[in-house]
């Protein structure tokens, strides 16, 4: 269980998140979805331990994060804005990483380095954003976590690419009851594959809620008419007239 209670934090005079609470069940696919700059990634940052907050706690598994080893080593985060030591390549990276966690799966590797059509011995800081991306994506699943957090994660992915990754993740959720984090900009993608969403607007929660009854909930307030609506019509339904839980 990942839970952020009453997060607050201010950059300068700016109030990036407002007393946000985040609940995420085990085993379960959570979407954040916001603008830019609606505060998904400063959250984000806060759960995988590079930000301290100003006030509010965020555990995981009942276990603060923030200075915490034991509860980041449960975790693999994949950023948006990727950073790789350019001179490091995937082959030096699959060894750091496989003597770093005992969960280091070597056959996924494999199979998502010949997916994505990777080379192991190509300086990363040579591949493009979309590779990079790919690469970053092929260490986060051979590590097997029990938390995956991913921030915009299929940017410069194909979507035949795309799809095998959210197999996997799939795969992983319901075979060891993996927890997974997204957040991203693309709702459609998001609206197949999340089992609960979170909207978050000023670095406020303005709602939290399993997918299929906030789609019943809209669908009663006939946003879309008869129509079951998509993720992406009630994120503007709900960002345009603020309903809060």
């Amino acid at each position: 269980m990942v839970k952020i209670s009453n997060l607050t934090k201010v950059f300068d005079d700016h109030k990036a998140l407002d007393n946000l609470n985040i609940n995420i069940s085990k085993g379960s696919i959570y979407g954040l979805v916001g603008i830019n700059g609606s505060g998904k990634t400063t959250a984000i940052k806060h759960l995988t331990g590079v930000f301290k907050s100003n006030s509010g706690e965020i555990t995981i598994d009942d276990e603060n994060v923030y200075d915490n080893e034991k509860v980041k080593a449960k975790m693999a985060y994949v950023p948006d804005d990727l950073y790789f030591f350019p001179q490091y390549n995937l082959k030096m990276l699959r060894k750091f990483y496989k003597n770093m966690y005992k969960t280091w799966d070597d056959s996924r590797y494999e199979e998502l380095i010949k997916l994505m059509d990777l080379s192991e011995k190509r300086r990363i800081g040579r591949f493009s954003k979309g590779m990079q991306k790919q690469a970053a994506l092929t260490i986060a699943l051979s590590i097997k976590p029990e938390l995956l957090i991913l921030d915009e994660p299929i940017d410069g992915l194909d979507p035949i690419v795309r799809k095998r990754i959210f197999t996997y993740i799939i795969e992983d959720v319901a075979d060891r009851e993996m927890t997974v984090l997204i957040s991203s900009h693309n709702l459609k993608e998001m609206d197949g594959i999340c089992d609960t969403v979170g909207i978050i607007k000023g670095g406020k929660m303005l709602i939290e809620k399993d997918l299929d009854e906030l789609k019943k909930d809209m669908q009663e307030k006939a946003i879309t008419g008869d129509l079951s609506p998509s993720l992406d019509e009630i994120f503007i339904y709900v960002y345009e007239n603020e309903v809060a839980q």
